[in-house]
């Protein structure tokens, strides 16, 4: 609804005042000049996609269209173009420039040409590859910042103009696989091609690297993108592990028994929600459910939770596209470390009647699951009440109406009393 108002006020304000108005484009050379792309970086040996973005915004929100008009695309300014259309190492295709693969001396300047006759609109992007071996990490990385206890999914960045990727990333950190990690083997997985680090910690910054390969016209070419991620915040300050002293009975000494001291852990305990929960919420409204674990604190990052639909993954379950599972989160208790993971269901339908969910958190030293279920709010309750209100309302409305009405007129008092003045008596 406000998005429909506001729709509307849009196009009152400019059918009365007409549309705003753009300021003019610079011109250079005949051609109006359209602000630079932002530049690109990348790695020689992979296949790189130049899109002009800002270029193509610009045409369509002045409704640029000459007609017979061409979209060329050239390097430094040559005016014969750059690329063969649809074959060769560097191609034209409609308004990209393909690069199978780049070169180092593929760098440059690459001005992009919309004209005919009688118009002509350009724009340009600088593109920079560099050579394996000369290569400084620090002009080919994307930054990223993170909280400390954040659950973060890290993404590789620029690849929209490729398609089919998901699933086919493989991740790095720091030059070698970032799963298994030594002391990290539970951190990190994957979900369709994004990196989940749960629970982010300080030693978890560092250089991410993303790589994988793209099939093009039946032929593999490499492409890679490099994330620095900085981790701001202090990691949580957990207590000593509980200790019992248990003497050594395969030792003795002059002394006596020697004391032997063993570390107890205790496993994972789910408080919430119960064993047999039943969550409601009526037909079309949203739900959030929040499955909260006790544990360790030294076990806490290697504590595992989750939720499960009918005992499938929530991307594996039909609920998939309507439920989210994220949002994980760890904090400090008197008892040792909370982590709360949320579940959130966009709109419920008759279809997730009785459907079970299910908590599931487990860790070295125990494993733990309760099972809750989804149910449609009755709204038959909610009906009578809204109905009783309002007919309790408008019988209210039509008794003081009806009292208003035939309300019995006093007689005035000083009326009274100036009659017995002008009587004989």
């Amino acid at each position: 609804m406000v998005r429909l108002i506001l729709m509307l006020a849009v196009v009152i304000i400019e059918y009365v005042y007409g549309r705003p108005r753009l300021s003019p484009l610079p011109m250079k050379d005949g051609c109006f000049l359209v602000s630079p792309e932002v530049e690109i970086v990348r790695l020689e040996g992979e296949a790189i996609i130049l899109s002009f973005p800002m270029f193509d915004r610009v045409l369509e929100v002045r409704n640029i269209a000459p007609l017979n008009a061409k979209y060329i695309i050239s390097k430094d300014n040559v005016t014969e173009g750059a690329a063969n259309q649809g074959e060769g190492r560097v191609q034209q295709r409609v308004k990209q420039l393909w690069f199978l693969p780049a070169q180092a001396a593929d760098s440059g300047e690459y001005i992009c040409t919309y004209r005919n006759e009688t118009y002509c609109v350009t724009g340009s992007i600088t593109l920079h590859v560099f050579e394996s071996s000369s290569v400084d990490t620090q002009e080919l990385t994307y930054p990223m910042s993170a909280l400390v206890g954040e659950n973060l999914r890290l993404s590789c960045p620029s690849l929209s103009d490729f398609n089919d990727t998901e699933g086919l990333i493989e991740w790095h950190k720091d030059s070698s696989p970032s799963a298994p990690q030594p002391g990290e083997a539970r951190s990190f997985h994957q979900d369709r091609g994004r990196l989940i680090v749960p629970a982010v910690r300080r030693s978890h910054a560092g250089v991410y690297m993303c790589r994988l390969s793209v099939l093009i016209d039946d032929q593999q070419y490499k492409v890679s993108r490099t994330i620095v991620l900085r981790v701001k915040g202090v990691d949580p300050v957990t207590p000593p592990p509980t200790t019992i002293t248990t003497p050594d009975l395969s030792m003795t000494s002059n002394h006596g028994l020697i004391s032997s001291t063993v570390l107890i852990f205790r496993p994972p305990v789910i408080i919430s929600p119960q064993n047999g929960s039943v969550f409601e919420s009526p037909h079309g409204s949203g739900l959030e459910l929040s499955c909260d674990v006790l544990t360790e604190c030294q076990m806490a990052e290697s504590t595992e939770v989750t939720w499960l639909v009918n005992g499938q993954s929530v991307e594996s379950s039909y609920l998939d596209g309507r439920a989210l599972q994220g949002g994980r989160r760890v904090t400090r208790v008197s008892e040792g470390c909370r982590i709360e993971l949320r579940l959130v269901v966009v709109a419920m339908t008759e279809e997730d009647v009785k459907t079970e969910l299910k908590c599931v958190t487990q860790n070295p030293e125990g494993r733990q699951e309760v099972v809750a279920h989804l149910q449609l709010e009755d709204s038959t309750f909610t009906w009578l009440m809204v109905a009783a209100v309002a007919v309790s309302c408008f019988l209210t409305v039509v008794s003081i109406f009806l009292y208003v009405l035939f309300k019995p007129k006093r007689k005035n008092k000083m009326d009274y009393f100036l009659a017995r003045q002008n009587s004989s008596f």
